[in-house]
């Protein structure tokens, strides 16, 4: 196998607490035009608990987790920043290339074989897309990291890392602050709730859940048909293999995949600089480069009280990547917004950002009220003051993009883009009316956005959500599982479950000021 390098991203989404979607390519316009019409009725859909942030888009998304992303280095591969790497520990090929900046993310099922190919004479084998592939894991509180050991060695990001530390820490000893080694693995800590996945296998399933929807049903009616498959072959799959079964929709509903992960509940922290070290600067941006910080740490995988065997895992290069070389990003990218109508991102920039900043702002104003009470306080809310700062760079950033050349462009796209559907009779019958159906349901988001911002008792504190998770399970557990809400189905409980249970501290004082002070 040819020696690689490349770049293993992490990112935490504090905003909607999501595994975020990316953009990936489309492979023919009948995925798109389908995914114009299902994405109305999907957009309706309150979302509750863990969700994936969607977008209707003519260029499709996915909140999945098996991506490469392609970037120059040197260069900032972004059109949205949220999905930018965080930390190299980089795998790529060589490549004598121009200096021009190029950028793409792709599942592993649809690398632009033919791309890499004609332009850098680099063709990606599928036994280098699985190696890659299994060598990537996903961190469920939020980030990414990869396998760099045979031996169950985990490489990650330290601001991924910080809020197990900070659940391991107490007043005597805070180790985000002072930093953890362990000598031995004997030594190493147990992160009390943390669940890792590595993707193992990709289905297409599409027709089992488009066929699900049966003539003459109403867009609800559809919606929960499709809903009650998706369920029943996450349970089919689950039993079958015992393997982490999630489907996801890429292209708003164009196509459906049963992504198969394994999972691992036992993970030790080996090593986390101290924070001066990891967060040197001081920018709560990760994404700024350069940084000159140590923001990585060590976790190893366990499995059955033994370290996992890692076959496949990433080597470190001491020499680096060099300037010209092609690096591919491998991880769980963050959201594009890209595909956006102009309604919109109209409601985007009116609406949700300056919502959401405001929000923000007053969290952070709470939270940094309650950090001066004292060195203890200070500990309990630093990992929720750095996410907060992050997000809040991050939207202030983005909303001050959607200037006038921003929706220029996008009027433009939407322009073109209804042009051809309008110039192709069938595809004008299925759909012409996307768009205006996507305006009227942005429109009913409007009414309800800030209800969903301020009125949610999942945000108001860690107890209130645990308090809500149980009393929406002790409902959803007496309904068939076809007709549960996400997050309560079979296949779900278990993870419910481990969550539930944590043994991380809740601090009763920290839930009483910091976390409902904002709300006021």
């Amino acid at each position: 196998m040819k020696q690689v390098r490349a770049f293993l991203f992490s990112k935490r989404d504090f905003r909607s607490r999501t595994f975020p979607s990316s953009q990936r390519r489309a492979r023919s316009a009948s995925p798109i035009g389908r995914s114009l019409k299902i994405s109305c009725a999907e957009q309706r859909e309150a979302q509750t608990g863990w969700s994936d942030r969607r977008s209707v888009s003519a260029e499709p998304t996915t909140p999945a987790f098996g991506h490469l992303s392609s970037a120059r280095r040197g260069m900032r591969a972004n059109n949205n920043r949220r999905y930018l790497p965080v930390l190299g520990l980089v795998l790529a090929a060589s490549l004598a290339v121009t200096a021009a900046a190029d950028e793409g993310m792709w599942t592993f099922d649809n690398p632009p074989v033919k791309q890499l190919k004609d332009k850098y004479n680099f063709t990606p084998t599928e036994q280098w897309l699985d190696h890659i592939r299994l060598s990537s894991v996903r961190f469920n509180d939020g980030g990414s990291g990869s396998f760099v050991s045979p031996n169950g060695l985990v490489i990650t990001n330290h601001h991924v890392a910080l809020g197990q530390l900070q659940k391991i820490s107490n007043a005597q000893r805070d180790y985000v602050k002072d930093g953890f080694y362990a000598k031995t693995q004997a030594e190493e800590l147990k992160a009390p709730d943390l669940e890792l996945n590595v993707l193992i296998s990709m289905e297409n399933v599409t027709s089992r859940v488009q066929g699900a929807v049966k003539p003459g049903m109403t867009e609800k009616q559809a919606l929960d048909a499709r809903k009650a498959e998706q369920a029943k072959i996450q349970k089919e799959s689950l039993d079958k293999t015992g393997l982490r079964s999630d489907v996801v929709s890429l292209y708003q509903g164009g196509e459906y995949w049963l992504y198969r992960y394994k999972k691992y509940t036992d993970v030790r922290i080996a090593f986390a600089p101290e924070q001066q070290a990891a967060f040197f600067g001081g920018d709560p941006d990760n994404f700024t480069f350069p940084r000159h910080d140590l923001d990585f740490a060590l976790f190893r995988v366990y499995e059955n009280g033994r370290p996992v065997q890692s076959k496949e895992y990433l080597k470190w290069n001491t020499k680096g990547a060099a300037d010209g070389d092609l690096v591919f990003v491998s991880g769980h990218p963050g959201s594009t917004e890209r595909g956006l109508t102009v309604a919109q991102l109209e409601n985007e920039r009116d609406v949700i950002y300056p919502l959401r900043i405001n929000r923000f702002k007053r969290e952070l104003q709470a939270l940094r009220a309650y950090s001066a009470r004292g060195a203890e306080q200070a500990r309990q809310a630093a990992d929720d003051i750095f996410s907060l700062e992050n997000s809040l760079k991050a939207f202030i950033g983005e909303y001050n993009g959607m200037d006038k050349a921003l929706f220029d462009k996008k009027t433009k796209e939407d322009a073109d883009l209804r042009a051809k559907v309008a110039a192709n009779p069938e595809w004008s019958r299925e759909y012409g009316k996307a768009w205006d159906d996507i305006a009227a349901a942005t429109r009913r988001q409007k009414d309800l956005f800030k209800i969903q911002q301020y009125r949610s008792i999942s945000t108001a504190s860690k107890l209130a959500s645990l308090a809500r998770q149980i009393v929406v399970y002790a409902a959803e557990i007496k309904k068939p599982d076809a007709g549960r809400l996400n997050g309560y189905h079979d296949s779900q409980l278990e993870e419910l479950k481990f969550y539930l249970f944590s043994p991380a501290p809740i601090y009763p004082e920290f839930e009483g000021f910091a976390r409902s002070t904002w709300r006021r």
